[in-house]
């Protein structure tokens, strides 16, 4: 999969495509009925499949403190774009710039001259431009003028109620795994690269293998049955603890996973982590040995758990 970032970096051979527009945060099954009309789309005409989405998210660079949680870092969003079948991202840094911009401004700038699009797929609610101005009405009309054709998701409901990345958000705060991974269509994963941690794990007799995720902030936190991705043995049975870990004062969000019967060092080794199911909240224990004790009751909880889905 290529990516672009930015206009500057459009090339003669990226002219003529099929497209979509939009954040894309989770890839989830909306968004996998919309990448499935453009690849069907793009086979039938010959093109590439372009995903044209943005950096930072529109909500994170209008409202950046109060913007929620992403359920997809860039990088996983990339991976999850590549698996759908996306031959290319058109990454656009969402800055002043591009939020005063004009919709008429966007479609010449960005599908007509940028892209060469020929058809374009958006959900029935997306909007754009400045003041969020354009619709589909407006690139249906853009279409007509400049010769591409403009087609409409309709809304993606599973249980009778719109799949979204706001419901999939609630479902994982509430540790509803199975409701989250219904909605992804997969096990919701995050990623990351093995990191030197304070080896409290190991002291306590539970070696972890630490991911700093840097992130904002994290659409979960807690203890998770979980399975491990990115090493020789995948997937890996282990328990992993998402959070700030409170009875050691941590200050920041990490990534703590426990792996099964697995003693070997892989620092830098970068890993996919899936979540499964919710033990339990984080805790604030009075003692080194309570946390312990409480670790062993997670792990046999864990091991338990596979066991039942076996």
């Amino acid at each position: 999969m290529e990516l672009i970032r930015g206009l500057h970096n459009l090339r003669p051979e990226h002219h003529g495509c099929v497209a979509t527009i939009g954040n894309f945060d989770g890839v989830h099954l909306g968004h996998q009925a919309v990448l499935g009309q453009l690849n069907e789309k793009a086979d039938a005409l010959g093109l590439p499949a372009v995903v044209i989405t943005f950096e930072p998210q529109p909500r994170e660079y209008f409202a950046s403190d109060s913007a929620p949680p992403r359920l997809t870092r860039f990088r996983e969003k990339l991976e999850a774009l590549r698996r759908y079948g996306v031959r290319r991202v058109l990454v656009l840094p969402f800055n002043d710039r591009l939020a005063r911009m004009p919709a008429e401004e966007f479609v010449q700038r960005v599908l007509v001259q940028g892209l060469g699009v020929k058809y374009l797929v958006v959900g029935d609610d997306f909007r754009f431009g400045r003041g969020r101005e354009g619709d589909f009405g407006t690139l249906r009309a853009a279409g007509q003028a400049h010769g591409f054709q403009v087609a409409h998701m309709h809304t993606f409901h599973v249980d009778g109620e719109r799949v979204s990345s706001t419901r999939i958000r609630r479902a994982l705060e509430q540790g509803k795994m199975a409701e989250a991974s219904r909605l992804l269509g997969r096990d919701y994963r995050m990623s990351g690269r093995v990191a030197h941690g304070e080896k409290l794990g190991r002291q306590l007799g539970f070696p972890t293998a630490n991911l700093f995720l840097h992130r904002r902030a994290t659409p979960l936190e807690g203890i998770f049955v979980v399975e491990i991705y990115g090493l020789d043995e995948e997937p890996l049975q282990g328990v992993a603890s998402l959070g700030n870990r409170p009875t050691v004062e941590g200050t920041r969000t990490l990534l703590e996973v426990y792996i099964f019967d697995f003693d070997r060092q892989i620092y830098g080794r970068h890993l996919q982590v899936s979540f499964l199911h919710k033990l339990r909240d984080q805790a604030k224990f009075d003692s080194l040995e309570a946390l312990v004790a409480q670790i062993e009751r997670d792990v046999a909880d864990a091991r338990a758990w596979f066991a039942r889905a076996a």
